[in-house]
């Protein structure tokens, strides 16, 4: 669990579209080898430390022909920033993703101040 030291809870959104490889015929529609694809993602404020970041897929659009496989993931977390990830591998066949998330952690407090 992660504790908070009783300063401001900032919590920061947001949804990308990853990618739209039917339209072009790009890897992750052509199902060939390990595909990933990444963006990096800037907070609308910083945060006092690397936020806590959960990932989920707000449009998937698949190929029915062949397996489903999809690993997403937030990494390179930092309290600026992160990168937005979505992998597949094998054949599976992935036309377009979306990606929503959403970061929590603590933010300054405009009222507080420390005092040495």
């Amino acid at each position: 669990m992660r504790k908070m030291r009783g300063r401001t809870l900032g919590i920061d959104q947001g949804e990308h579209q990853l990618f739209s490889d039917f339209e072009n015929g790009g890897d992750m529609w052509t199902g060939k080898g390990p595909r990933e694809r990444r963006q990096h993602i800037n907070f609308s404020e910083n945060f006092l430390d690397k936020p806590v970041v959960q990932v989920a897929l707000s449009l998937w659009d698949v190929s029915n022909g062949s397996n489903i496989r999809a690993d997403i993931a937030a990494e390179k977390v930092t309290e600026y920033g992160f990168d937005l990830v979505f992998r597949t591998w094998q054949d599976s066949q992935i036309a377009r993703v979306r990606l929503n998330w959403i970061a929590f952690g603590e933010i300054d407090d405009e009222d507080s101040w420390d005092v040495p």
